[in-house]
Order: C-alpha cells, then structure tokens, then sequence
C-alpha cells in the first residue's frame, strides 16, 4: 500500500473488537497509523485537536445516528475524509452523505476486501457515493445466502449463539464470560467452536457473517432467526 506511511486514519466505532480487528486489518495492509474511538464526542476532540486524513465513521451508536451530527463533525477538521461504516445502505442514506460531503458509504455486511477496496479508492482522492450500491440482492442469491446461514446456524448450541451475538456486540473474552457468567477459558473455547462451526478464520469474519446473513442485529447484537431458525434445527 502506497499510501499507508503517510496517511493517518481514525476509526469511530462503538463496537469495540470490530474497531480493533479492522485496525489491525488496516495496519497489515500497509496503514501504519491507525487511531480508534467509540464515540461521536471522541471523535470531534479528535478531529479538533489532531491531523486526520480519512475517518472510518459507524453510522449507529446505539440508538442514536451519526447523520445529524456529521455537520459537526465536519466542521471540527474540514480536510478529514468521511467514509461511512453501515449494515444497512440505502438511497436515503447515500443522498444525505452526498450532501454532507462524505466521500464513501461502505456496507458492513459486505466482505472486508470490498470495505478495503473503497477505502483505498478514497485515500487515492474518489469519491465513492453510488447510488447504485442500495440495489437490493438477487432474488435467487439472497435466498441461497438466507438458507446458507440458517444451515450454518442449525450447529450452533444456545450459549454458541450467545458467543456470536456478544462478537457482533463487539465484546471481548471476559466481557462475554462475565455476562454469560462462565470462565474466560469457557468462552474462549465457546467463541472456538463458532469460528470452526461457522467456517470462519477470526472474530471479526464470523460477526460479519452473523450481521450479512442476518442472524444477529448489527445494532442490538439480538439473535433474529427465530422460528425459521428453530424449524431448520428441529428439520436437522
């Protein structure tokens, strides 16, 4: 990467293992500076005070959303680059960024190398705003994912399911076994048994999977399968 001596990126993302798994992802594709914050307020002090170059934003902390206070942040460093993080993507959304000067929305649920490929196109100086990026899935392939997931999701057991919402929440090993109210060496091995059930190499892939599938909420980190889930276990 050409450009990852020089540039100085900042992460804002209230789920904590995702901000730290995608800074680590940045830092081995060449992004040398790579700062994190979780919060909106964070953020601004940030900007305010310290050269920015391209700030990776989350569009929803919690119940709140970022939309109307990107004025603000705007203002607080006007040369800073604002691309947006989001699990959902629509026209709405990209004509507000448009409007508001963000260079690029990426959506979360899409694979990590795309997130990458947008991003490196906005540090080369693009913009990438395309409204074509809200056109919905392919009847056919969103249906064969839909299934996908559930299959995946059939092997999971009731505390596997905890473990993958508490990724998606963006919780760490003794966060989750505090609040699953186990030892950290239990959910460790619970979070080990996600990754192998799922097929994935990290945390940070297996909580995309969940949040592009649909199986946890990106925002509440709620199970949402439900009874289609429950009835393709019980078919299993």
């Amino acid at each position: 990467m050409i450009f990852g001596d020089s540039m100085r990126l900042l992460i804002c993302d209230h789920h904590v293992l995702f901000a730290e798994s995608l800074a680590h992802l940045l830092a081995a594709r060449g992004y040398r500076d790579v700062g994190i914050t979780h919060h909106p307020d964070q953020l601004v002090e940030v900007l305010r005070h310290e050269p920015v170059d391209v700030c990776l934003l989350d569009v929803i902390f919690g119940e709140d959303s970022i939309v109307d206070r990107l004025p603000v942040v705007r203002a607080a460093s006007p040369p800073t680059r604002l691309m947006l993080l989001t699990a959902t993507v629509d026209r709405a959304l990209l004509t507000t960024a448009r409007a508001a000067g963000i260079r690029a929305v990426a959506d979360k649920r899409q694979p990590v190398t795309e997130m990458l490929r947008v991003l490196n196109r906005v540090v080369a100086g693009e913009s990438v705003i395309e409204l074509e990026a809200a056109a919905p899935v392919p009847v056919n392939a969103a249906r064969r994912h839909a299934n996908d997931a559930l299959r995946l999701a059939s092997f999971l057991t009731a505390r596997e399911r905890e473990v993958l919402s508490g990724l998606v929440r963006g919780d760490d090993t003794k966060k989750m076994a505090r609040s699953m109210g186990i030892a950290s060496a239990t959910a460790r091995c619970h979070i080990q048994n996600v990754l192998t059930k799922l097929g994935a190499h990290s945390r940070l892939e297996a909580a995309t999977s969940a949040v592009r599938y649909g199986l946890v909420s990106p925002e509440t980190g709620d199970w949402l399968p439900g009874d289609g889930w429950n009835a393709t276990r019980r078919a299993g």
